[in-house]
């Protein structure tokens, strides 16, 4: 029975078959050859193991059932000798020490394979989430190109280069010009997360001003404030002269903190009010904060509001793709900063970052 089970539950390879095979029988004889008071039954633990790392769980039940037989056999075979209450007690207990190792050994199976499911599927998952990383990354490369195509084509209908152009003609063309800057914009960020993420992010450090990075990148947003009535101020730490705050950074990412924070926060103020930028000089951190006065985040979202594709479900106004605020903490970050969002008394958000001060 057992040997039908062996070779029905797997192919037995020779080799095994045999080993099995003659542990069993040179242990059988082992115990017939001696008195009962000479107890191998312990031995039969080797084969058990054996089976047990090769073969299922019917192996290994019938195989300790057999050697436990054996075992309990020898006490009245082939010996006519006076039969002791300690030689079968001896023997109870290395049959209950074939058992456990018998249920033991099996449980130590079962949980390898499941363990090896688990690693299977993480692996099958990790395979599936770089092949997603590497799609995602190959189309926004890819998408750069018609994109920039359509601009350049766009931009030449609209300053008259292809012919007569009407007024309303010039507006429509400059408002799919401003939808594919948008477009092209998403697509470099994205493709810029990706490379990030796999890559690194690559500095090109430099003592340089927040305070200038900041005002710099105000100007460039004033047309989208404008469009939406909001007034951006400064804030130099109450002093009424303009502050320096000097870091070592890469000025290009820099400034694209400053800008994904500020358009932030200027998509999610209402109309017709304020945002502000407060910029506090320290001994050890230069501190920038983008203040807005939306609706504010609420406690569910703020541990969330960086991680890469997170939306939130709040009342504030705009919708993004989930990616500027991730590429904003990966810029942070890799310039030995900290960023982080609360919300302000009475309404609003406040969106600060810290970094290292400039050594002399």
């Amino acid at each position: 029975m057992l040997l039908k089970s062996i070779t029905h539950d797997k192919k037995l390879p020779l080799s095994t078959f045999w080993l099995i095979f003659g542990l069993f029988t040179v242990l059988a004889f082992l115990e017939f050859a001696t008195p009962p008071d000479y107890v191998f039954g312990y031995l039969y633990i080797g084969p058990i193991l054996l089976l047990n790392a090769r073969f299922g769980q019917k192996a290994t039940r019938q195989a300790t059932a057999l050697a436990c037989f054996l075992t309990m056999l020898d006490v009245w075979v082939p010996s006519d000798d006076l039969i002791r209450a300690s030689t079968v007690a001896n023997r109870l207990i290395v049959v209950l020490a074939l058992i456990v190792t018998g249920f033991l050994s099996d449980r130590n199976r079962s949980y390898q394979q499941v363990l090896l499911q688990q690693q299977t599927k993480l692996q099958a998952q990790e395979q599936l989430a770089s092949i997603r990383e590497n799609f995602a990354s190959t189309l926004t490369h890819d998408l750069k190109t018609p994109l920039l195509g359509a601009i350049e084509a766009l931009k030449a209908l609209w300053a008259g280069d292809l012919g007569p152009v009407l007024p309303a003609q010039k507006a429509v063309a400059k408002l799919i010009i401003r939808s594919h800057q948008t477009s092209l914009q998403m697509v470099e960020t994205l493709l810029d997360v990706y490379r990030n993420d796999t890559e690194g992010l690559k500095l090109q450090l430099a003592p340089v001003d927040l305070v200038k990075i900041a005002e710099d990148v105000a100007m460039t947003l004033m047309v989208l404030a404008a469009s939406r009535r909001i007034h951006i101020s400064f804030n130099y730490n109450n002093s009424e002269f303009r502050q320096f705050l000097w870091v070592n950074g890469d000025a290009f990412q820099l400034n694209r903190v400053f800008a994904n924070l500020l358009t932030n926060a200027i998509n999610h103020s209402p109309r017709g009010s304020k945002v502000e930028i407060l910029l506090q000089p320290g001994a050890s951190y230069q501190v920038a904060k983008v203040i807005d006065t939306g609706a504010g985040i609420t406690a569910e979202e703020l541990p969330y509001l960086f991680e890469r594709f997170y939306q939130g479900d709040s009342n504030r106004q705009a919708k993004g793709s989930g990616l500027g605020l991730y590429l904003t903490r990966q810029i942070v970050e890799a310039h030995g900063g900290t960023i982080w969002v609360e919300n302000r008394t009475p309404q609003g958000a406040i969106f600060a970052f810290r970094l290292p001060v400039a050594c002399s």
